[in-house]
């Protein structure tokens, strides 16, 4: 089941994959806004109560604990009864929420301002568009007189502001004041004091070539800042305007026709709409794998959308197929957005007429598979798809079709051979065809699974192959599992990046490895933030605390994990807490999970590791004998 999606940046509202949570009492909504505003801090109980009522009655204490088990029950209908929260959780005597990154949309737009500021014009604009794009109204407006929400909504009011002007200023940045002056022309209506609004406001006007629009402009700005707040205008605006009234060729657009880039795409705005979309389609792939991983991302799901739009299967298949980015990690980075693509996806399958072409088909099937990676088995198709690569001879398409292959390859335990001879295919094809892209995913696979066969040197060989290769074709994100491979089983001091373009990656990875490593050192095991793998993580710690009681009943409503790369480490994990109290079920099941994988080493992800697998199936082994014959 999916994470909740928190919203307050307008009405605080939820949802599960688009169905509305019931936060019919008023409560509920403030509570989870004042835990949202927190950012995953802990907010004590008192401080709870504090902001929750202006004078506390006796009772406050139960009635918070009250309030947070129904809000519990409301982010995580589906939790079994006696399973510990994952969503809002108790740390120490108070509480927090755990959402990922993304699951807030205050989060959301304080990542994009963030990953904007100090970026290009042309990555700038769409990262705050985005981000502006998050707000339906004003922060958490159901609670505006209440104290605690007076500040944060001072400072989210002042954010928005600074944002709508930045974004102004890159759309003028890139020739598009058109675009600025509907945006301007209501932030000075809402925020007069703010001089920089009225100046590009009329800076834009001047590039329209409305010169007088544009000196009424600094005229109202005049008025208002000399009329009601008693100060003169300031030197930029003063400037601006004896530019305006000499017609100063410093305020004309800036000289963009020296950028191939810029050339381009003013040329590609004037074709039709099949061929942007074509056309977008055939860039966003490049940008994903260059960097701009987000970005095209985004735009993928926005020209599938427009593509569907013109009722034409066959146009909307080479869309959806030409996005052939291989993954490497078995988890989305945004499973609403995969799941979007799956279902668009089939829709158009199911719509193709019997005339459509092999290929356009083939690449439909290795998009289902890819998407759908750790949550719906389409081996099939991925299958089909190589099938029909190799009846092509396209190895372009062949590799796309074995890496939708990989992603599929999780059925059981101990399948890493398997990866390996599939990724050292890869490796050839692409390097025959000159196919860089795909070249590094093969030996990024190859490096994956000799770490699960127990092979670190010939991983680190890999891993140096792969660095290489990266410089060469500029692919910044791929050193990023380098770096944990090294960090992991090679003892690097340098800590890793956290992946953060990669959510699907990141969340959680920095706590599991902690705990790995803690618990192959024999450690004190760390607690920590393990997004997606809390499950299968927390009935070991709560065995080490000795809550024996709890973790029986977490490991008895423990769901099987996803079919990924962590399968054998979070059966390890689930065998390891099944010894420590004893659990038979638990250690029967992760016995049986795991004797495929026997020969293998819980590292199939090159980015954690459990060591060999033989030993800990021994000890279950010894377990289950010693129960059978009491």
């Amino acid at each position: 089941m999916s994470e909740p999606r928190i919203r307050v940046l307008g009405p605080v509202e939820g949802a599960i994959e688009a169905v509305p949570l019931r936060l019919s009492k008023s409560r509920h909504r403030e509570l989870l806004a004042l835990l949202t505003l927190a950012h995953g801090r802990a907010v004590s109980t008192s401080e709870l109560i504090d902001e929750l009522w202006d004078e506390p009655a006796p009772g406050a204490v139960g009635a918070v604990r009250t309030f947070i088990g129904e809000l519990r029950r409301i982010l995580e209908p589906h939790r079994p009864a006696h399973a510990p929260p994952t969503v809002l959780v108790t740390v120490g005597d108070g509480y927090a929420l755990r959402l990922a990154p993304d699951g807030v949309d205050l989060w959301r737009a304080e990542r994009s301002l963030r990953e904007a500021t100090g970026a290009s014009p042309e990555t700038a604009a769409p990262l705050i568009a985005a981000a502006l794009a998050e707000w339906r109204g004003s922060a958490v407006e159901e609670f505006a007189t209440r104290p605690w929400a007076q500040s944060e909504r001072t400072r989210l009011a002042t954010l928005r502001a600074d944002a709508v002007e930045q974004l102004a200023d890159a759309l003028l940045a890139l020739d598009r004041a058109s675009e600025v002056i509907p945006l301007l022309e209501q932030q000075v209506v809402a925020y007069p004091w703010r001089e920089g609004g009225w100046r590009v406001l009329a800076l834009a006007l001047y590039r329209e070539e409305r010169q007088s629009e544009a000196l009424i402009v600094l005229g109202r700005a005049r008025k208002y800042l000399a009329d009601d707040l008693g100060l003169d205008p300031g030197r930029r605006l003063a400037d601006l305007e004896r530019g305006i009234l000499r017609s100063d060729s410093a305020l004309d657009p800036p000289r963009r026709s020296s950028s191939l880039l810029i050339g381009t795409a003013t040329a590609h705005s004037q074709t039709g709409a099949r061929t942007q979309l074509e056309s977008a389609s055939t860039l966003l792939p490049r940008l994903a794998v260059s960097g701009g991983l987000e970005f095209a991302t985004e735009q993928r799901r926005a020209t599938i959308a427009a593509a569907e739009e013109l009722s034409d299967p066959e146009l909307t298949a080479r869309i959806i197929g030409s996005f052939d980015v291989p993954g490497i990690w078995t988890r989305s980075d945004d499973p609403v957005h995969s799941a979007a693509i799956v279902s668009a996806a089939l829709r158009t399958l199911a719509a193709l007429p019997s005339t459509a072409s092999d290929r356009a088909r083939a690449r439909l099937l290795a998009t289902l598979a890819m998407e759908s990676r750790g949550t719906a088995s389409h081996s099939a198709e991925a299958h089909e798809a190589e099938r029909i690569a190799r009846s092509l001879g396209d190895p372009q398409l062949l590799c796309f079709a074995l890496s939708a292959r990989y992603m599929q390859n999780f059925e059981t335990t101990g399948l890493a051979r398997d990866r390996e001879r599939l990724a050292s295919e890869l490796i050839a094809i692409a390097q025959a065809a000159e196919l860089p892209t795909f070249e590094i995913h093969g030996h990024l696979i190859r490096m994956q699974a000799l770490c699960a066969l127990d092979d670190i040197n010939a991983a680190a060989a890999e891993a140096d192959v792969v660095d290489a290769l990266a410089a060469q074709h500029e692919r910044p994100l791929v050193t990023v599992f380098t770096s944990w491979f090294r960090w992991t089983f090679t003892d690097a001091a340098e800590t890793p990046p956290t992946g953060r373009e990669m959510p699907g990656f990141s969340r959680g990875i920095v706590a599991l490895a902690h705990l790995t490593h803690a618990l192959r050192a024999d450690a004190d095991l760390p607690d920590g933030d393990f997004g997606p793998y809390e499950p299968w993580a927390r009935p070991l710690l709560l065995a080490r605390a000795g809550r024996r009681e709890e973790a029986a009943a977490a490991l008895e409503a423990l769901p099987a994990p996803p079919l990924d790369l962590m399968l054998e480490v979070s059966w390890f994990l689930v065998g390891q807490a099944a010894l420590e109290i004893r659990e038979l079920s638990a250690a029967r099941r992760a016995r049986d999970a795991l004797l495929p994988a026997a020969a293998e080493r819980a590292a199939g992800s090159a980015v954690v590791d459990l060591g060999p697998l033989a030993a800990l199936l021994g000890e279950l082994d010894a377990l289950l004998n010693q129960s059978d014959s009491d």
